[in-house]
């Protein structure tokens, strides 16, 4: 059995790795070492929960020596907040004795103090993309000793919108650094900034066996509409199993909507957390949650990356995501480190196209279940059902297309569906007929 013996650790950092009980490598964690150590730029490919800020952090810190400088020698940038002290707690636990001096950096705190954090002196900075960019502005933050750049979550700092902070950042940053990115998915986005900005990057990854998928059991149940959905979940809470629960939802009206409804039978058992909570309630709400002082956390999809929570048994999708490869990230949380996992979606008629997608890309059929007997069936459409249901009759009269055959050669390809998945400049091989089995069992169902 391999162990974190065999990476050669100074005993100082192999300290930490004992003291935190840790003895085995994942396997990302294996196959990154060794590129990172070369000093070469690298893009891995994992899921969630795989082991991904180790599998940088290691081999970061296994180099390091001394500088005598206060400006960052390494640089890690995060799509949220909580990934951000995530991170900065994860480093400061394996330098606990090492002279390494670390600082996270996001919005929605004061950022004088922040600043006054940094000119006292830094080391590796970790960081959202919009926050260290505004210190860069300031000139509070220099790179001139930046050694190493590390992105994590790359796809979904992009999908957040932060494509032109990033990008500004790294205008800013010497030529002579190791660049080290980690992104859930390959999208052409990633692609593009790869081709730009980095050097011949070497790929790092993992097989579909190697996701933490195998350790979760999907099931599903058809609820007509979102107060429907409600009383159903208030039905599955009343049992104990649902012991450490995340509940997702798309926005961040459905998302205080449901809490509401929550509250109401559950109290004070249930957090909340979107982007329009306060940062310290939404660090409060962590930190309860991974106490055990609350039972479970409403949620968008700003919990669905990156952050480690253990022992999560269970994943509800209230919603079913607008994105297929947003479903995985969203049901990763659960079956963590070797551990069995439950996820649960309640699918309206209007979300069984985008699970049929979730599906195909997964090469996996979720399992339905039958709608309980006794739960109550809401005839009632919230407001944002009913302008979907209007719509959908609108998009079904067939609509009079003007100009030439170009025009409708557009149409067609913009009917496209991008099922995510690899780089573009990979072929796919021996998917296709697990697809088509897929699709006609989903389609069948569908009927039903």
């Amino acid at each position: 059995m391999n162990t974190f013996e065999q990476f050669n650790l100074p005993k100082s950092l192999q300290k930490a790795i004992d003291n935190l009980g840790l003895t085995t490598p994942t396997p990302i964690q294996e196959k990154s070492f060794s590129v990172i150590m070369s000093g070469r730029d690298m893009m891995g490919i994992a899921q969630t929960g795989t082991g991904k800020t180790f599998a940088y952090l290691l081999p970061i810190l296994k180099q390091w020596k001394f500088v005598a400088t206060d400006t960052p020698r390494v640089m890690i940038l995060v799509p949220t907040r909580e990934l951000v002290v995530q991170i900065a707690a994860e480093v400061e636990k394996l330098t606990e004795f090492m002279s390494v001096r670390t600082i996270g950096v996001y919005g929605g705190v004061n950022i004088n103090t922040q600043k006054k954090a940094i000119y006292q002196g830094v080391d590796i900075l970790v960081g959202t993309p919009g926050r260290i960019m505004d210190l860069a502005l300031d000139n509070v933050i220099r790179f001139d000793s930046l050694q190493k750049l590390v992105i994590d979550e790359f796809d979904e700092i992009l999908n957040l919108g932060f494509r032109s902070q990033v990008t500004y950042i790294l205008t800013m940053l010497k030529n002579k650094r190791q660049n080290i990115l980690f992104s859930a998915t390959m999208t052409d986005d990633v692609d593009d900034m790869l081709e730009e900005y980095f050097d011949f990057p070497e790929e790092v990854s993992l097989a579909p066996s190697g996701t933490p998928l195998e350790q979760i059991q999907q099931f599903g149940c058809k609820v007509p509409n979102f107060l429907t959905k409600v009383n159903l979940i208030i039905q599955l809470l009343k049992d104990s199993t649902f012991e450490r629960v995340l509940l997702f939802v798309n926005n961040k009206k459905t998302a205080d909507l449901l809490s509401e409804k929550i509250e109401e039978i559950f109290p004070d058992e249930f957090g909340t957390i979107h982007s329009n909570k306060s940062q310290n309630y939404r660090l409060q709400t962590m930190a309860s949650f991974r106490a055990g002082d609350i039972r479970g956390i409403v949620t968008t999809d700003v919990m669905a990356r990156g952050l480690d929570i253990s022992d999560v048994s269970h994943v509800i999708n209230v919603e079913f995501p607008e994105i297929p490869e947003q479903y995985i990230h969203r049901i990763g949380r659960t079956g963590r480190a070797d551990k069995s996992g439950i996820a649960i979606s309640l699918i309206s008629p209007r979300e069984e196209d985008i699970m049929i997608e979730a599906e195909v890309l997964m090469e996996k059929e979720i399992k339905f279940f039958d709608f309980p007997t006794d739960v109550e069936v809401s005839v009632r459409l919230l407001e944002f059902e009913k302008d979907k249901k209007k719509q959908m009759k609108f998009l079904l009269k067939k609509p009079k297309l003007e100009g030439g055959a170009s025009f409708h050669e557009k149409i067609e390809k913009n009917k496209k569906v991008n099922l995510g998945g690899p780089s573009k400049t990979k072929k796919k091989t021996g998917t296709s007929v697990n697809r088509n089995i897929l699709k006609t069992r989903a389609a069948k169902r569908k009927k039903k």
